[in-house]
Protein backbone atom coordinates (compact mmCIF):
# COMPACT_ATOMS: atom_id res chain seq x y z
CA UNK A 1 0.00 0.00 0.00
CA UNK A 2 2.76 2.43 1.03
CA UNK A 3 4.84 1.57 -2.04
CA UNK A 4 1.78 2.08 -4.28
CA UNK A 5 1.20 5.54 -2.76
CA UNK A 6 4.86 6.36 -3.19
CA UNK A 7 4.78 5.34 -6.84
CA UNK A 8 1.61 7.36 -7.30
CA UNK A 9 3.27 10.42 -5.77
CA UNK A 10 6.31 10.12 -8.01
CA UNK A 11 4.08 9.63 -11.04
CA UNK A 12 2.16 12.78 -10.16
CA UNK A 13 5.38 14.79 -9.84
CA UNK A 14 6.66 13.39 -13.14
CA UNK A 15 3.40 14.33 -14.85
CA UNK A 16 3.61 17.87 -13.46
CA UNK A 17 7.20 18.24 -14.71
CA UNK A 18 6.24 17.01 -18.17
CA UNK A 19 3.23 19.34 -18.30
CA UNK A 20 5.38 22.29 -17.18
CA UNK A 21 7.97 21.50 -19.86
CA UNK A 22 5.27 21.29 -22.53
CA UNK A 23 3.72 24.57 -21.34
CA UNK A 24 7.13 26.23 -21.61
CA UNK A 25 7.54 25.00 -25.19
CA UNK A 26 4.06 26.30 -26.10
CA UNK A 27 5.02 29.67 -24.60
CA UNK A 28 8.25 29.79 -26.63
CA UNK A 29 6.48 28.75 -29.84
CA UNK A 30 3.86 31.45 -29.26
CA UNK A 31 6.56 34.07 -28.77
CA UNK A 32 8.37 33.02 -31.94
CA UNK A 33 5.14 32.96 -33.97
CA UNK A 34 4.39 36.51 -32.82
CA UNK A 35 7.88 37.61 -33.91
CA UNK A 36 6.90 36.93 -37.51
CA UNK A 37 4.89 40.17 -37.45
CA UNK A 38 5.90 42.01 -34.25
CA UNK A 39 9.37 43.43 -33.63
CA UNK A 40 10.46 42.39 -30.11
CA UNK A 41 11.44 45.37 -27.97
CA UNK A 42 14.19 43.46 -26.16
CA UNK A 43 15.67 40.02 -25.64
CA UNK A 44 16.39 37.94 -22.55
CA UNK A 45 20.11 38.63 -22.98
CA UNK A 46 19.56 42.38 -23.32
CA UNK A 47 17.48 42.50 -20.16
CA UNK A 48 20.13 40.59 -18.22
CA UNK A 49 22.82 42.93 -19.56
CA UNK A 50 20.79 46.01 -18.62
CA UNK A 51 20.44 44.69 -15.06
CA UNK A 52 24.17 43.93 -14.87
CA UNK A 53 25.16 47.40 -16.08
CA UNK A 54 22.80 49.15 -13.66
CA UNK A 55 23.92 47.08 -10.65
CA UNK A 56 27.62 47.45 -11.47
CA UNK A 57 27.72 51.10 -12.59
CA UNK A 58 24.63 52.65 -11.06
CA UNK A 59 23.38 53.97 -14.41
CA UNK A 60 22.25 52.58 -17.72
CA UNK A 61 23.87 53.81 -20.92
CA UNK A 62 21.96 52.07 -23.67
CA UNK A 63 21.90 52.40 -27.43
CA UNK A 64 19.42 50.50 -29.57
CA UNK A 65 17.13 51.46 -32.43
CA UNK A 66 15.17 49.05 -34.58
CA UNK A 67 15.56 49.58 -38.31
CA UNK A 68 13.78 47.63 -41.07
CA UNK A 69 15.72 45.06 -43.07
CA UNK A 70 15.85 47.33 -46.13
CA UNK A 71 17.57 50.05 -44.09
CA UNK A 72 20.50 47.86 -43.12
CA UNK A 73 23.49 47.97 -45.44
CA UNK A 74 23.85 45.00 -47.78
CA UNK A 75 27.54 45.16 -46.90
CA UNK A 76 26.73 44.42 -43.27
CA UNK A 77 24.42 41.54 -44.12
CA UNK A 78 27.11 39.97 -46.30
CA UNK A 79 29.86 40.63 -43.76
CA UNK A 80 27.96 39.05 -40.87
CA UNK A 81 27.07 35.97 -42.91
CA UNK A 82 30.65 35.65 -44.19
CA UNK A 83 32.04 35.97 -40.66
CA UNK A 84 29.49 34.12 -38.55
CA UNK A 85 27.61 31.63 -40.71
CA UNK A 86 28.72 31.14 -44.31
CA UNK A 87 26.05 28.53 -45.07
CA UNK A 88 23.22 30.48 -43.41
CA UNK A 89 20.95 30.47 -46.45
CA UNK A 90 21.13 26.68 -46.90
CA UNK A 91 21.19 24.98 -43.49
CA UNK A 92 18.20 24.16 -41.27
CA UNK A 93 19.50 26.18 -38.33
CA UNK A 94 22.23 23.83 -37.14
CA UNK A 95 25.59 23.03 -38.72
CA UNK A 96 25.62 19.30 -38.10
CA UNK A 97 29.08 18.94 -39.61
CA UNK A 98 30.46 21.46 -37.09
CA UNK A 99 28.83 19.49 -34.27
CA UNK A 100 30.43 16.30 -35.57
CA UNK A 101 33.82 18.00 -35.63
CA UNK A 102 33.26 19.12 -32.04
CA UNK A 103 32.50 15.55 -30.98
CA UNK A 104 35.64 14.37 -32.78
CA UNK A 105 37.77 16.99 -30.98
CA UNK A 106 36.35 15.96 -27.62
CA UNK A 107 37.00 12.29 -28.41
CA UNK A 108 40.61 13.12 -29.33
CA UNK A 109 41.05 15.06 -26.08
CA UNK A 110 39.75 12.09 -24.08
CA UNK A 111 42.09 9.73 -25.91
CA UNK A 112 45.06 12.00 -25.19
CA UNK A 113 44.10 12.17 -21.52
CA UNK A 114 43.86 8.39 -21.36
CA UNK A 115 47.30 7.99 -22.97
CA UNK A 116 48.86 10.48 -20.53
CA UNK A 117 47.24 8.68 -17.62
CA UNK A 118 48.67 5.37 -18.86
CA UNK A 119 52.18 6.88 -19.12
CA UNK A 120 52.04 8.63 -15.75
CA UNK A 121 54.38 7.24 -13.04
CA UNK A 122 52.78 5.03 -10.44
CA UNK A 123 51.13 7.04 -7.69
CA UNK A 124 51.05 10.23 -9.74
CA UNK A 125 47.84 11.07 -11.55
CA UNK A 126 47.97 12.87 -14.86
CA UNK A 127 46.10 16.13 -15.23
CA UNK A 128 42.84 15.69 -17.16
CA UNK A 129 42.69 17.24 -20.60
CA UNK A 130 40.40 20.20 -20.97
CA UNK A 131 37.58 19.81 -23.45
CA UNK A 132 38.38 21.93 -26.50
CA UNK A 133 36.65 25.27 -26.76
CA UNK A 134 34.53 25.24 -29.89
CA UNK A 135 34.69 28.54 -31.74
CA UNK A 136 32.20 29.40 -34.47
CA UNK A 137 30.05 26.34 -33.85
CA UNK A 138 26.80 28.27 -33.42
CA UNK A 139 24.86 29.43 -36.45
CA UNK A 140 23.14 32.81 -36.69
CA UNK A 141 19.83 31.09 -35.90
CA UNK A 142 21.27 29.38 -32.82
CA UNK A 143 22.73 32.67 -31.59
CA UNK A 144 19.36 34.34 -32.10
CA UNK A 145 17.55 31.57 -30.20
CA UNK A 146 19.94 31.91 -27.28
CA UNK A 147 19.83 35.71 -27.15
CA UNK A 148 16.07 36.05 -27.63
CA UNK A 149 14.73 33.59 -25.12
CA UNK A 150 17.40 31.83 -23.06
CA UNK A 151 19.82 32.52 -20.22
CA UNK A 152 23.58 32.54 -20.67
CA UNK A 153 24.20 29.41 -18.59
CA UNK A 154 26.13 26.56 -20.21
CA UNK A 155 24.33 23.30 -19.48
CA UNK A 156 23.22 20.36 -21.58
CA UNK A 157 19.59 21.17 -20.76
CA UNK A 158 19.94 24.75 -22.00
CA UNK A 159 21.78 23.57 -25.11
CA UNK A 160 18.96 21.12 -25.82
CA UNK A 161 16.41 23.91 -25.44
CA UNK A 162 18.50 26.03 -27.82
CA UNK A 163 18.23 23.30 -30.48
CA UNK A 164 14.45 23.13 -30.06
CA UNK A 165 14.09 26.91 -30.39
CA UNK A 166 16.45 26.96 -33.36
CA UNK A 167 14.24 24.47 -35.18
CA UNK A 168 11.17 26.53 -34.28
CA UNK A 169 12.74 29.73 -35.61
CA UNK A 170 13.69 28.05 -38.88
CA UNK A 171 10.21 26.53 -39.24
CA UNK A 172 8.12 29.57 -38.37
CA UNK A 173 10.23 32.44 -39.71
CA UNK A 174 11.87 33.18 -43.04
CA UNK A 175 15.65 33.46 -43.35
CA UNK A 176 15.18 37.16 -44.09
CA UNK A 177 13.22 37.67 -40.85
CA UNK A 178 15.75 35.67 -38.82
CA UNK A 179 18.59 37.85 -40.11
CA UNK A 180 16.56 41.02 -39.52
CA UNK A 181 15.93 40.03 -35.89
CA UNK A 182 19.56 39.05 -35.40
CA UNK A 183 21.00 42.28 -36.82
CA UNK A 184 18.64 44.41 -34.70
CA UNK A 185 19.39 42.68 -31.41
CA UNK A 186 22.96 41.36 -31.51
CA UNK A 187 25.44 42.93 -29.05
CA UNK A 188 28.13 45.24 -30.48
CA UNK A 189 29.56 46.68 -27.27
CA UNK A 190 28.52 47.41 -23.71
CA UNK A 191 24.97 48.70 -23.94
CA UNK A 192 25.22 48.81 -27.75
CA UNK A 193 22.71 46.55 -29.49
CA UNK A 194 21.72 46.27 -33.11
CA UNK A 195 23.14 47.44 -36.42
CA UNK A 196 21.85 51.03 -36.20
CA UNK A 197 23.29 51.61 -32.72
CA UNK A 198 26.61 50.05 -33.75
CA UNK A 199 26.89 52.15 -36.92
CA UNK A 200 26.16 55.36 -34.98
CA UNK A 201 28.43 54.39 -32.06
CA UNK A 202 31.51 53.46 -34.10
CA UNK A 203 31.15 55.41 -37.37
CA UNK A 204 28.64 58.20 -36.66
CA UNK A 205 26.42 57.18 -39.56
CA UNK A 206 23.22 55.16 -40.10
CA UNK A 207 23.41 51.42 -40.71
CA UNK A 208 22.22 51.94 -44.28
CA UNK A 209 25.39 53.93 -45.13
CA UNK A 210 28.05 51.52 -43.87
CA UNK A 211 30.89 50.84 -46.30
CA UNK A 212 32.17 47.34 -47.01
CA UNK A 213 35.19 47.80 -44.73
CA UNK A 214 33.15 49.30 -41.89
CA UNK A 215 30.69 46.43 -42.14
CA UNK A 216 33.53 43.90 -42.08
CA UNK A 217 35.00 45.47 -38.92
CA UNK A 218 31.63 45.28 -37.18
CA UNK A 219 31.21 41.64 -38.21
CA UNK A 220 34.64 40.72 -36.84
CA UNK A 221 33.68 42.22 -33.47
CA UNK A 222 30.68 39.92 -32.96
CA UNK A 223 32.30 37.05 -31.04
CA UNK A 224 33.86 39.49 -28.51
CA UNK A 225 32.17 42.90 -28.89
CA UNK A 226 33.06 44.32 -25.46
CA UNK A 227 36.71 43.30 -25.90
CA UNK A 228 37.09 44.89 -29.34
CA UNK A 229 35.17 47.99 -28.27
CA UNK A 230 38.12 48.75 -25.99
CA UNK A 231 40.67 48.01 -28.74
CA UNK A 232 39.54 49.97 -31.80
CA UNK A 233 43.09 50.01 -33.22
CA UNK A 234 43.60 46.25 -32.86
CA UNK A 235 45.82 44.85 -35.62
CA UNK A 236 43.79 41.64 -35.54
CA UNK A 237 40.57 43.57 -36.11
CA UNK A 238 42.00 45.23 -39.20
CA UNK A 239 43.56 42.10 -40.70
CA UNK A 240 40.52 39.95 -40.00
CA UNK A 241 38.24 42.61 -41.51
CA UNK A 242 40.27 42.42 -44.72
CA UNK A 243 39.77 38.64 -44.76
CA UNK A 244 36.01 39.02 -44.28
CA UNK A 245 35.87 41.62 -47.06
CA UNK A 246 37.42 39.07 -49.42
CA UNK A 247 34.70 36.56 -48.50
CA UNK A 248 31.74 38.93 -48.71
CA UNK A 249 31.29 38.45 -52.43
CA UNK A 250 30.47 34.77 -51.88
CA UNK A 251 27.96 35.41 -49.07
CA UNK A 252 24.35 34.77 -50.10
CA UNK A 253 21.89 37.25 -48.54
CA UNK A 254 18.20 36.32 -48.14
Amino acid sequence: MASALLRSGWLRWLLLVVMAALALQVFFIGRITLMAVVNPASTTFQRSEAWRIVTEKGELRWRQQWVPYAQISEHLKRAVIASEDGDFINHDGVEWEAIQKAWDKNAQAEEQAARRAARAPAGKAALPAKAPKIVGGSTITQQLAKNLLLSGERTLLRKGQEFVLTMALETLLSKRRILELYLNHVEWGEGVFGAEAAAQHYFRKPASKLSAYEAARLAVMLPRPKYFEKLPNSAYLSSRAATIMARMGDAVVP
